[in-house]
């Protein structure tokens, strides 16, 4: 899936790095590549390293490894192009092939296959915004959707509250930072069975909800005044119009508002009454539905609009932001080995988002998966869903 990512992309849009948070296409290749090679298969007697040279330069952050090229500047690595990175993803593939029936690396490779989905959604997302900044408006994929919807009624998901298991337990792959279940207590809550959509938000702007503070937090507030903030990240002026991984297109109501903050995703639920639901309180919900929704789909790589038929809608289209900071569960315990700084190390200064999108591998997600960003993250798929207590 990794490649046919990549395929729509030339040489030189694999090159751009368009702001420090991002990573050009071809060093996502690269790196989850140089994942394979460093944790795999390096240790293993007989096996030829691709090139050392690429030990530091595709090394994200794993400091015990090394020190890794510097984050904001992976976009001046012209060298190697991109006919050197395939070759390198063939010579680890190659490599790879002969170890998959090996029990005792199933752990570890079920976590690197596991690591390249994500870097599958940050590859779409990074495209996504360098695409954003180029006059041209380019399309990842001209093909898409047109059709325009009307916000759906509101309805709400009752939860008695109680105690309530958290995080994942039984068979199954899980991340560290899902780890370990433990019980929570909750109070008696409602939430939305759906996601704000466009249509909803364009009432919050509307209002004057970009200039009015009573609703932002403080840090929120000044950021967003600092850059000028009048609608979520890729709204062309005039707020009709919006930048897609499809190209531009006229904005459509009924579909999930997605590109932005959590400081205007806690605007927007202050403004609208209510408030964003803890990770718990979504997971309690979720945990009751089956994993189904808008995920990953190269044909369709924008968020769709909610219908009847799609039931729920907790999975899928747009990750939702809560208002619970990244924080280590009870007993939580990092991976083991060269793996221990892949989640724990950025507990702290990021919020948790749930659910997914429609940049996200569906066999990717699951009610546990807890994914962080800070909050002024935009670029990302990320969106709201409103909670009140009950």
């Amino acid at each position: 899936m990794s490649e046919r990512l990549a395929a729509p992309l030339s040489h030189e849009d694999q090159c751009i790095q368009s702001m420090p948070d991002a990573s050009p296409a071809k060093w996502h290749l690269a790196h989850t590549t140089w994942f394979f090679e460093r944790f795999v298969l390096a240790p293993r007697a007989g096996y030829r390293i691709f090139d050392p040279r690429f030990e530091s330069i595709f090394n994200s952050y794993y400091l015990g490894l090394g020190t890794p090229f510097t984050r904001a500047e992976r976009g001046l690595l012209t060298r190697p192009g991109v006919e050197d990175v395939m070759a390198y993803r063939r010579h680890v593939d190659d490599a790879m092939r002969d170890l998959l029936d090996d029990p005792k690396l199933f752990k570890l490779v079920e976590l690197g296959l596991h690591h390249e989905q994500q870097h599958q959604e940050l590859l779409l997302t990074d495209i996504k915004h360098a695409f954003s900044r180029n006059p041209l408006l380019p399309a990842y994929d001209p093909a898409g959707p047109l059709a325009m919807d009307v916000s759906s009624r509101l309805e709400w998901f009752e939860h008695c509250g109680g105690i309530a298991a958290i995080g994942h337990e039984g068979p199954g792959f899980s991340f560290d930072n899902e780890r370990s279940r433990h019980d929570v207590m909750l109070r008696p809550f409602r939430l939305a069975a759906r996601p704000v959509t466009c249509g909803d938000y364009l009432e919050f702007i509307a209002d004057g909800g970009y200039a009015r503070p009573e609703f932002w937090l403080s840090d929120g507030w000044a950021l967003a005044q600092r850059e000028d903030w009048q609608a979520p990240l890729y709204w062309l002026p005039g707020g009709r119009t919006i930048f897609t991984l499809h190209g531009a297109r006229p904005l459509n109501p009924g579909e999930p508002v997605v590109h932005v903050s959590f400081y205007e995703a806690a605007a927007y639920a202050a403004w609208a009454g209510k408030r964003l639901p803890t990770e718990f309180e979504w997971e309690a919900v979720a945990s009751e539905h089956p994993v189904k929704g808008n995920f990953l789909d190269p044909a369709q790589l924008h968020p769709r609009a909610a219908r009847a038929e799609d039931g729920s809608r907790l999975f899928g289209d747009a990750w939702v932001w809560t208002r619970s900071s990244y924080d280590p569960y009870p007993g939580f315990r990092p991976f083991s080995g060269v793996a221990s700084e892949y989640n724990g190390k950025f507990m702290v200064g990021q919020m948790v988002l749930r659910g997914g999108s429609c940049a996200t591998p569906q066999d990717h997600i699951r009610p546990s998966y807890r994914n962080f960003f800070p909050p002024s993250a935009r670029w990302q798929f990320s969106g709201i869903r409103l909670a009140e207590d009950a």
